[in-house]
Formats: C-alpha cells, structure tokens, sequence
C-alpha cells in the first residue's frame, strides 16, 4: 500500500454498528463486561480506547512498525522511552534539539541517576567513540531543532546495533511522508504528533512506533502504568489531520524551498539553514533519506542583535508568532526566548544557536504571499 493510500486506509474501518466511515469518537470511561474478564477487547479506557486503537494502528502502518502508542504529549512519550532505562544509565543525544527534550533528559531524569551527554551527531564515527558500558539509548533528532542539521540515521543506528543499544528518532521535523527511520535500523521513532501529523494547530498527543512487538509491548505497559494517555477526541482529531498529511506537507516543502531561496540572497539576512542547499551539511544524506527537505527553515539576520530580529518577529502579518510548527499556517519564532529558553545560552551558542536566529515553520499558504510579507518585515528595519 502506497503512503497516499495507508493515511487514509491504514488501520482505519468504517463503525461496525453504524458504517460511519470516519472514526467515531468513543468518548467513554469504562466498557461493560458481561461478566468478570468477559469483554469485548476493552475494560477502562487509560487502557485501551478504540479511537486511539485506530491512531494507533494508522501510526504503526505510517512508520513501517509492528506497534504504535500514543501519549498526551510528544513529551509524555519521550518520557514513556525515558521509563526503559534504569539508573546508572546513559543516554547519547544531539546537541541541538528541542528544548524540552533537554530540560526533560537534564532536570528530570538526571535527578534519577540517568544521565544525558550531548554531542555533535554529524559524523557517526563521533558518535562512536562516545559511546561507554553505561550508553543504553541513542536519541537522534533530525532536522534536528533549531539549526537544521542533518544526522545520517542509517549509520548511527548501525553503530548502535553493534553495541546492543537501542536508537530512538525524533522524527516531528520531517513527520513519516519525508523520512521512516526504522526503515533505516531504528528501533524506536518519536512523534509530537501536536505538529505534522496533527497539522492544524488545535490538538496535543505524542506517538512512538517501535520496530519489534516486543519493544512495543513495553511501552504499552509503560502507557497503562503511568497513564499519560490522550484523550479520545484528540484521537480524533489527529486522525483527521493525516489524512491529509502528504498533500500538506508537499506543499509546505514547496513553498519552503522558495522561502529559503529568497532568504539566502537578502541582504539583510546572514546565514539560512536549510537541508535542500547543495552546501548544507550532510545535504547528501538529507538525498538519501528525506523524501523532500521538510518546511522548517532557521536563519541569521547580518547583524546578530535580539533587537534587529524582535523587529522583523513582531512585524510580521501572515507569519504568526507563536511556539510549536507544523500547521497549516505559517509561524515565525525566535528559539533562544521560546522553544530553547530551557538550555543555558553558553549550549546555544555552541550550536550556532545565537540571539538573532529566527525559525520559520512554513505552512501552506501562497509562497509570494509569505515572501511579501517577510520583506515588509525587513523593509522596517
């Protein structure tokens, strides 16, 4: 089955009971049982929801996986994948990454005697020789956020395997139509699924999709256990939005192309970070595993100053300025005051993440549009 068909199709049946094609909202606490242990396949619903049943075989048939589980937050499941590890151990995870992944790796887990080393992932030799008897977990975000790099996943995963180590891929940035990590070795694949796969900016829920049902099981357990599950109707609503997943993103890919294009040649712009330039690091790698080159797009202004880039932030009109991404709308940010104000600024900069960076998450309205009112933004400066 074809991706266009599977965001449609996979996992997906119409009601039984009605024939209503769309997934009803099964907004429920509890199922009745015709006597003790005697069910339909469902008891309570922290456990199992046949809402979030569907997403959850939708996402599994996405990412090429045997088991999807969904959580309340992208950070709710990151901290499901956290709850594998024990103390003493040590996870290996990209220097540039979202904020709350390294506020929930340093404040939360590092108190528990699991402990976070953030490294540069751009040559997996690197990585390798990072890699010590108490490594259990490999996080790799890419694109990762906010600079854009690119981490060649397939080889990474390689490295991991050798050691026994499990690899788990923040894959939010791209969302499964660009990019199906555990096609290239990894075991576990992440989703803020509040992004991309949600697309419309009115949901929170997270996913992680594993490769084996074994791994998934575990999560499973971890799920019911501490109960940081999502609700029925963001169920829903997620989806909703996959169904058009593709048809989004490849037009958000588009425009972001031609956005990064202009950037580059304004003279009021320093440098554009962006996977689809042929000088980008790891561009080849972004060939090899990217369907397209995603629609996130991070720039410098010439002049690095909080001021000159509060100026073009709050000047802006179709651009909106708000945290998160993924939507069908545009938005513009600044990393260092929102999405990473949690990691200290002497970590940002060694990055490349400075004062002045700006984050576009380019949506899917007209690209000259957005462009005219990027350069009615620098025009006042």
């Amino acid at each position: 089955m074809k991706f266009a068909t599977k965001v449609i199709h996979a996992g997906i049946e119409p009601d039984p009971s009605t024939g209503a094609i769309m997934t009803p909202i099964f907004q429920t606490s509890t199922y009745v049982q015709k006597t003790p242990g005697n069910h339909q396949g469902f008891e309570y619903a922290r456990t199992q929801n046949p809402t979030r049943t569907a997403l959850e075989k939708n996402l599994a048939a996405l990412e090429n996986g045997a088991l999807g589980t969904c959580f309340s937050s992208g950070l709710a499941a990151m901290d499901a994948v956290l709850k594998l590890l024990n103390p003493g151990d040590e996870i290996i995870a990209t220097n540039d990454l979202y904020g709350g992944s390294y506020r929930l790796i340093t404040k939360i887990y590092e108190r528990f005697g699991v402990k976070g080393k953030f490294i540069d992932m751009n040559d997996p030799e690197e990585v390798a020789k990072q890699i010590t008897p108490k490594t259990k977990l490999i996080w790799i975000e890419t694109p990762t956020n906010p600079m854009l790099k690119i981490i060649d996943i397939e080889a990474i995963c390689t490295i991991a395997k050798e050691k026994g180590i499990w690899t788990c891929v923040d894959n939010t940035f791209a969302s499964p139509y660009l990019q199906t990590p555990l096609d290239l070795g990894a075991d576990m694949v992440l989703h803020s699924a509040t992004k991309y796969l949600g697309g419309h900016s009115d949901v929170v829920l997270g996913a992680v999709i594993t490769k084996t049902q074994e791994l998934g099981d575990q999560l499973r357990y971890i799920q019911n256990a501490a109960g940081a599950v999502p609700g029925p109707q963001d169920c829903f609503l997620v989806l909703r939005g996959i169904k058009t997943l593709h048809l989004r993103v490849e037009r958000a890919c588009k425009n972001a192309k031609k956005i990064a294009k202009y950037l580059d040649r304004h003279p009021k712009v320093g440098k554009v970070y962006y996977p689809g330039f042929k000088s980008h690091p790891n561009h080849d790698i972004a060939k090899k595993q990217m369907r397209h080159f995603g629609a996130m797009v991070s720039f410098d202004m010439s002049e690095d100053s909080f001021e000159i880039a509060n100026k073009v932030l709050s000047n802006t009109h179709l651009f909106s300025l708000a945290e998160s991404l993924g939507g069908v709308e545009s938005l513009i940010g600044h990393p260092a005051s929102m999405t990473h104000a949690s990691i200290p600024k002497e970590e940002r900069l060694k990055v490349g993440l400075t004062d002045s960076l700006i984050r576009l998450s380019i949506g899917v309205e007209d690209a000259d549009d957005l462009i005219d009112d990027l350069e009615q933004a620098f025009v006042n400066l």
